[in-house]
């Protein structure tokens, strides 16, 4: 039985429904129940109070090696990737991830299997099966993980932080772990792995420093005695937790200044400060109260100073690596060339803004405002799913006392301006550390990092130095932001007069389609607006498209100073451009979102180009995005490949950077009206919205752009109404794209295996569905677990502008594209058998399951939004698409199931139609290079062109 049932009052959201019961095991396991008779799913997160710190020194990586050992079998589920399979199949994920003094491993599934997922999950805990067997195997899936971190500049920078500090403590270690650190070097030292990472588990993991949290529809007493029931035996060795030296920075380690070179092209600085954790202070919050300030974007802030000059293209500032005994502050500057050459100046603004926050004094009215802020985010919190809140509330049960496990350090409440006073005097010239990153480092460093090879320089930087940067920093006029006017006050819930349950067609004219729906779901005082602008003259060349992606960039820059205060308050927009021309989103607190509304739509309207702006946002956000697309994973180059293949008005990114080399302001200029002067609007209003003031807002929008003695648009034409279509495949034909890898240094090779299999139906969406829900955890558990292709491996559908296909994505250190492409068909083959050979039972439990995901409801009006946004912007729109699906589903049979895989995606099949897009990283050239002489299969076409096999194929029908 439980020792106790804690008798702690949780502070919770006033619009939560939920229950809360915490308990404590006589394990000495403490535990939070949640009772939620609305959810769909059932989760569970159990959070150990061991992470990365504790791995032994030579065996680095040795707790997120054991992660991923944990989840194999168990003595009661001895069959090996069982778990995963049970969960799979009941429509649930699962997953686990390793910091530094912790590691969360979680799972949700449909509420029908909550009782046995809940055992099989908690058996790991008690008599987890590490087998010799699956040792290697995931000691080598840990070494694809790292292989593909290796090139991400936030993975190779966050190292030589950690390499730049005491060695003696445990935040310098190399907590990832690889190959060489988990099997290579222990077994030249005459160590067995698998016998140190029992030894870790046994030693190491305790039910006492365990937290676990249990979501359900059942009963807190039901809960309450499953837990008992499951989770009592786990062994409880009293274990203290981990202890180390506060702080990783000595002397050595402050003061400094670090030239490191990229990967990617740019430039960053990121200004670090050791500091007091702002745990020890979670209700005063020092730390958000200052990131708030040196984060701002409005007026007179860093940001905008820096913006302004031209300098800096983002700024982000706040606490990062924190640990119970130590913390960090971090500034990260994204420089501009120009900033670049200006990096002391920058450094001298960013003290002299501290500076300024020292003079004035710590601001109750700030904090006060910051706090409401917090605190209505806080108790109007949209739902999240019930795996994303577990995770969160174990992890804040290791930090946080009872009271507060559901708010964290989310809502400071306390005012204490000595504590802010001290956080803000440790961002100090004494205690710095500078990293400034960029490629003209490129040959002029002196030392390298070990574990990824980062290439850097280091040198002291005194304060007397800093202060003379300080000194001489331009006279910019620093201040601090001015009170916010967009933080809500009005929270009343509008009542509609219609119960409507799905989107309505509200209103309808040449200018326009609004779709609307009130909220009658969620009773929150919030609304979704969307709006579509249908421009024809958009996507019609690489240099439209190139010209509509500044426009909107720069439409988004012009706003930010004023709009950022509505972004802090909780009122989100976006402007971003669309295959057909840009949209418009809001999201957030209703009672001043018409406000920004007819801000945006203002701008847009009188969008003028301003040649300073301009040419930053070419160069820096533009130019060097396109020119990142190289480090991308290989993966991704493969996802872009396809598209491009696959989509009919699809333009390489290639030749958006040529052409944006050649543009300039005064093509803007002229490119704005221009695909402005036809356009048609399609909009979605929801939320906490009444029907007249969805209308009245349409109106003053048409108002603005199509009336007038001299409007801005014009109605499109039923000509003009383009849409981008998908090329049809060949039946019975093999299609493959073969490409070498853009980034000669990366050894990750990746493959896209698609099967097209039909236009947009109900009945032939589930069967597809099913095919895909029925084979992820197969696909896995084949190609990534036992034959070990990659860390990457993904099997699922894909929904191309309403064409339906099974998608294969695996990318790979250890075999070729080709290789891979083969063991797809073998698996294929496998699955065949696996289909033909499915008890009845497992085949109703599998189409149950589906039945159930369509079925979960839509846990915030965001997410409600989203799904009906996306039928009406697809031209199809089925808003009851999920029952429509169910109904399809209950009526399926598994020979109608088996005749659909046969049909369209069986290895030989006549009509099966499949798309290989390879990828060759540099361990795999060879092989890149043999394929090309290699003679073609029967049925076989190699893609040479991607833009001439386009032009050959026939296009699917549009739904628009």
């Amino acid at each position: 039985m439980a020792v106790s049932i804690e008798d702690v009052e949780i502070l919770k959201p006033k619009t939560d429904k939920r229950e809360y019961r915490r308990i404590v095991l006589k394990n000495s396991l403490q535990v939070l129940l949640i009772s939620d008779p609305d959810t769909d799913k059932c989760a569970a997160s159990l959070n150990v109070g061991v992470g990365s710190f504790c791995d032994p020194v030579g065996l680095e990586g040795l707790a997120h090696f054991l992660e991923h050992m944990l989840f194999y079998a168990s003595e009661k589920y001895p069959l090996e990737d069982s778990y995963l399979k049970y969960i799979t199949e009941h429509g649930g994920s699962t997953n686990a991830f390793t910091a530094s003094e912790m590691t969360n491993y979680f799972f949700d599934a449909n509420t029908d299997c909550f009782e046995e997922a809940l055992d099989r999950f908690a058996q790991f805990f008690i008599k987890p099966l590490m087998s010799a067997d699956a040792t290697m195997r995931e000691i080598k899936a840990v070494d694809s993980e790292n292989k593909m971190y290796l090139l991400s500049d936030e993975r190779r920078m966050s190292q030589l932080q950690k390499h730049l500090s005491l060695e003696s403590h445990p935040y310098h270690k190399f907590g990832g772990g690889n190959c060489d650190t988990l099997d290579v070097r222990p077994k030249a030292k005459g160590v067995d792995t698998r016998q140190e990472l029992l030894k870790f588990y046994e030693d190491k993991y305790s039910a006492n420093l365990m937290h676990l949290v249990v979501y359900s529809k059942e009963s807190l007493d039901k809960i309450q005695s499953l837990v008992e029931d499951k989770f009592q035996e786990i062994q409880n060795s009293d274990r203290s937790r981990f202890q180390f030296s506060s702080q990783p920075c000595t002397s050595e380690h402050l003061q400094i200044l670090v030239r490191a070179v990229p990967i990617k092209q740019g430039h960053k600085l990121r200004i670090v400060w050791p500091i007091t954790p702002s745990i020890v202070h979670y209700k005063e919050e020092p730390c958000r109260y200052l990131d708030h300030l040196i984060n701002h974007e409005g007026e007179g802030s860093l940001s905008y100073v820096l913006k302004k000059l031209g300098w800096a293209t983002e700024l982000y500032a706040g606490e990062d690596d924190r640990a119970s005994e130590f913390s960090f502050f971090y500034v990260v500057i994204d420089l501009t060339d120009a900033g670049q050459d200006h990096m002391q100046e920058i450094i001298g603004l960013l003290f002299k803004y501290i500076q300024l926050l020292q003079q004035s004094g710590v601001c109750k009215w700030i904090f006060d405002e910051l706090s409401a802020i917090c605190e209505t985010g806080f108790h109007y919190e949209d739902k999240i799913s019930p795996i994303d809140y577990v995770v969160r509330i174990s992890s804040n049960m290791q930090i946080y006392p009872p009271k507060d496990w559901l708010v964290g350090s989310s809502l400071p409440s306390d005012f204490n301006p000595d504590t802010i006073q001290k956080i803000l005097n440790e961002l100090s010239p004494e205690s710095v550390r500078i990293f400034w990153e960029s490629n003209k480092f490129e040959g002029l460093t002196d030392k390298v990092e070990p574990w990824y090879g980062t290439a850097y320089s280091i040198e002291k930087v005194s304060p007397s130095r800093i202060q003379a940067w300080t000194s001489s920093a331009p006279n910019e006029n620093l201040h601090l932001p001015v009170p916010n006017v967009f933080i809500p006050t009005d929270f009343s819930i509008k009542n509609p007069q219609e119960k409507i349950k799905l989107p309505v067609l509200l209103r309808k004219s040449s200018y326009s389609k609004l779709w609307y729906k009130p909220d009658t779901v969620f009773s929150t005082p919030k609304a979704y607006v969307k709006i579509d602008f249908d421009c024809p003259y958009v996507s019609n060349s690489p240099e439209t498209e190139a010209l509509a992606n500044l426009l909107a960039m720069l439409l988004m820059d012009d706003l930010n100073e004023y709009a950022y205060y509505a972004q802090v308050a909780g009122l989100h927009y976006d402007i971003s451009h669309t295959e057909s021309g840009f949209q418009v989103t809001l999201v957030g607190y209703n009672h001043k979102l018409r406000i920004l509304l007819e801000t945006i739509v203002n701008k847009i309207a009188k969008f003028e180009v301003r040649p300073d702006r301009f040419s930053v946002i070419k160069q820096e956000m533009a130019i060097k995005a396109y020119q990142n697309f190289k480090f991308q994973q290989p993966y991704e180059q493969a996802n872009d490949y396809y598209s491009l293949i696959i989509e009919d008005q699809t333009w390489p990114w290639m030749e958006q950077l040529e052409v944006l080399h050649c543009l300039d302001e005064e093509d803007l200029a002229k490119f704005a009206p221009i695909m402005l002067s036809r356009a048609f609007l399609q909009c979605y209003i929801a939320g906490n919205i009444e029907h007249e003031e969805a209308v009245s807002m349409i109106e003053h929008i048409e108002d603005v752009f199509f009336k007038g003695s001299n409007p801005i648009c014009q109605p499109l034409f039923p000509s003009q109404i383009l849409r981008n279509r998908v090329v049809k495949l060949g039946k019975g034909m093999n299609y493959c794209y073969s490409k070498e890898g853009l980034n000669p240094s990366d050894e990750n090779s990746a493959l896209i295996h698609y099967i097209q299999v039909h236009r947009d139906d109900f009945i032939l969406n589930v069967k597809l569905q099913l095919v895909a829900l029925i084979g992820e955890q197969a696909a896995f558990h084949q190609l990534r677990s036992v034959e070990q292709l990659g860390y990457i491996t993904y099997l699922g559908q894909r929904n191309d502008f309403g064409i339906h296909g099974l998608l294969f994505i695996i990318q790979s250190t250890v075999k070729d594209p080709g290789h891979i492409d083969s063991r797809v068909e073998a698996f294929l083959r496998m699955f065949e058998s696996k289909l033909s050979e499915m008890k009845n039972d497992e085949f109703k439990g599998n189409v149950n399951a589906l039945i159930n995901m369509k079925l979960e409801k839509h846990k915030s009006l965001s997410e409600e939004s989203q799904f009906y946004w996306t039928e009406i912007i697809s031209g199809t729109p089925k808003f009851d698409r999920r029952e429509a699906e169910v109904e399809a589903l209950k009526k399926l049979t598994q020979q109608e199931l088996i005749d659909f895989f046969d049909e369209n995606i069986k290895v030989g099949a006549t009509r099966k139609k499949t798309l290989s897009v390879r990828v060759y990283g540099n361990q795999h050239l060879a092989e890149y290079n043999s394929q090309k002489s290699e003679a073609v299969q029967p049925n076989t076409v190699q893609v040479d062109d991607i833009f001439s096999f386009r032009r050959s194929r026939p296009l699917y029908a549009s739904f628009r």
